[in-house]
């Protein structure tokens, strides 16, 4: 063999040894880059998921509302109802309407003509006694007999113990004789409705996992006024980096902005879509990770 084949042949041995080589490395490389960009596509589609039920969980409610003060009249009817007759009439009017039933809220409660609260629907009434007024000045409203959306922080509405939290309230006045003698007050705290979605999440996400499948690492947060609020367990960490992100700016209901993020050396991807029908400043950001 000539010196020139030698060198051809020898050339044609060598890059074939760098494609065996080089492709596990180029795969490698890409599948480490890539687990990011496949979550955050997922949490995409998770985020549409969850903003559909958010939408319905606050309709149910909306809606629900007013239906149900039918049921609470007749015990405002020799004046302010005390705790027991507060309670049955609490548990007859949720279970008369198909949207209360059904409703995510983290509480119902009665008030008296004052904004005291006289019973809620909690087995442990930690609110009774206590002004909503003071804690959600617009529900003053609610007792000059206006419905009314408002959101504020009362401590014993609180999901979570041990992190800062706030609610999301709806208000309706009930009325005895054409003058309102009380309101019936229903809503969710930030952290009880990340847990409520997180839930839904995962669930629907086992559902169409097949068996023996991996299951990916899901958290979900609701961000208000540039706060992060996750499930009683969820990392605040997480809530930091995606607040960080500023990502309301960025998203909106067609177009949920998502984006790879990496905490803490773990890949996450996120997906951020704003909850309009409760403000401009509320959202829904899912962090998913490949397992």
């Amino acid at each position: 063999m000539t010196d020139h084949r030698r060198h051809g042949a020898l050339l044609s041995r060598r890059s074939s040894l760098c494609a065996l080589v080089l492709v596990p490395l180029v795969g490698s490389s890409l599948g480490c880059t890539d687990t990011g960009k496949v979550s955050a596509e997922h949490a995409k589609t998770h985020a549409k998921f969850l903003l559909s039920a958010a939408n319905t969980d606050i309709d149910e409610l909306k809606r629900g509302l007013p239906k149900g003060v039918v049921h609470l009249e007749a015990a405002f009817e020799q004046g302010p109802p005390d705790s027991q007759t507060a309670s049955k009439a609490l548990e007859t009017a949720r279970n008369k309407i198909q949207d209360l039933r059904v409703a995510k809220s983290t509480f119902f409660a009665l008030l008296g003509k004052d904004g005291t609260v006289i019973r809620n629907d909690q087995e442990q009434d930690l609110m009774a006694g206590k002004n909503m007024v003071s804690a959600y000045k617009e529900l003053g409203q609610v007792l000059a007999g206006k419905t009314v959306e408002t959101r504020g922080v009362m401590p014993e509405a609180a999901g979570v113990r041990g992190k800062p939290d706030a609610q999301w309230v709806v208000g309706v006045p009930i009325r005895v004789g054409g003058e309102v003698v009380g309101a019936y007050v229903s809503g969710w705290s930030w952290s009880a409705y990340a847990y409520r979605l997180e839930t839904a999440l995962r669930s629907d996400v086992l559902s169409k996992t097949e068996e023996g499948g991996k299951v990916p690492l899901l958290y979900v947060y609701v961000l208000v006024a540039g706060q992060a609020y996750g499930a009683p367990i969820s990392p605040e960490v997480n809530g930091t980096a995606i607040v960080k992100q500023k990502p309301l700016d960025k998203a909106s209901a067609s177009a949920p902005f998502s984006m790879p993020l990496e905490i803490e050396n773990r890949q996450f991807g996120l997906a951020v879509v704003p909850l309009e029908k409760i403000g401009k400043d509320v959202g829904i950001a899912v962090l998913r990770s490949e397992t």
